[in-house]
């Protein structure tokens, strides 16, 4: 087996895009790593894979790279990719995984996934285990299968995209995993702390199909992951063809409620019944477009995507992608795919 760890420094350009991409389940696997979690983490998961490879008699590049160069090297290692006919892995949490996914989807390569998220609702959904080394097992005898995908503006996104109180809950969540490390409790404390002083609301224009509103709301959460909806019990009533995930997406909108009302919303969300709370609205779509009203001099809306978060131009237009992400997954009769509700 042929292995190398490298860095790159030069710049390519994305590929043409097709269809479906060429597959050789022998070609050199491109592995993109975020080192932005340190030294000692990112030799443990070039460890990982290293070890896969070997077992599995691979070749596969390491491709290491700080945040700020991570849409560059994912852009470089899909165009490689598609042109080998091989695929570009994102090992890291979700953010990560969303930037090599938006590379891979420009260029029509084939993606595999290494998740060392805290959720890894993308992976767990497409039956990719949320055990590092083994979620590297599986890809040397995975094939690529098509899933769906969305975009918010220019943005594509695996998850989930939003608006409002949630953007603000992610920046709050990482200052709390910076004070007290990555939990899945500390996420939740995170979350209760943010939740319980929202007071700013949107007044937003929504468009989808030939229906148009006005809303107020606390925020705008869009859903692409039907196992996140069904772990907080907030999945739509089945009004479009497909599911979310499968053809439609989910919107919930908070309407602005009381500190005593959050908190019973809370523990709706936190005993996975989010959709009996009063408060909550949920709806199925395929193509919004949203028009919030912004203060004089203002054009930017803040939105968060994937656990990013950013600053974005109105209107905001948030569809399903005719074209799908093509994965590397399991065949049905895998032993080595993870359940879809597995839990790290």
């Amino acid at each position: 087996m042929a292995f190398s760890l490298r860095i790159p420094t030069q710049s390519s350009s994305p590929q043409a895009v097709a269809p479906g991409p060429r597959f050789d389940p022998a070609a050199t696997l491109l592995f993109v790593v975020n080192a932005s979690s340190g030294a000692q983490d990112i030799e443990a998961k070039c460890a990982v894979i290293e070890s896969a490879l070997s077992a599995g008699g691979r070749r596969g590049e390491l491709l290491i790279c700080g945040p700020a160069d991570l849409p560059r090297v994912a852009t470089e290692a899909a165009a490689r990719a598609m042109a080998r006919g091989s695929a570009v892995v994102a090992v890291g949490g979700d953010g990560s995984l969303s930037t090599v996914a938006q590379a891979a989807h420009a260029a029509g390569c084939a993606m595999g996934v290494i998740p060392y998220g805290t959720f890894n609702y993308f992976a767990r959904t497409h039956g990719i285990p949320t055990d590092p080394a083994a979620a590297a097992r599986l890809l040397l005898t995975a094939h690529p299968g098509p899933v769906q995908v969305a975009a918010i503006n220019d943005r594509m996104f695996l998850v989930n995209a939003s608006l409002g109180v949630y953007p603000e809950l992610l920046q709050d969540r990482e200052a709390f995993k910076a004070r007290f490390g990555r939990s899945r409790w500390v996420a939740f404390v995170a979350a209760a702390a943010t939740l319980l002083r929202a007071q700013r609301r949107l007044r937003l224009h929504i468009e989808t199909g030939n229906t148009t509103r006005d809303v107020q709301t606390l925020t705008l959460f869009v859903g692409n992951n039907r196992l996140q909806l069904e772990q907080v019990g907030a999945e739509p009533a089945d009004t479009l063809a497909g599911t979310p995930g499968h053809g439609s997406m989910a919107a919930l909108m908070l309407r602005p409620i009381g500190t005593l009302a959050m908190i019973r919303l809370m523990l709706h969300g936190a005993m996975g019944r989010l959709g009996e709370a009063a408060g909550v609205e949920s709806f199925e779509f395929h193509h919004m477009v949203v028009r919030p009203r912004l203060a004089p001099g203002r054009k930017e809306v803040v939105v968060a995507f994937d656990g990013e978060v950013a600053r974005m131009r109105s209107p905001i237009d948030i569809r399903v992608l005719d074209r799908p992400l093509y994965l590397l997954q399991a065949s049905d009769d895998d032993p080595m795919a993870g359940a879809p509700g597995e839990v790290a």
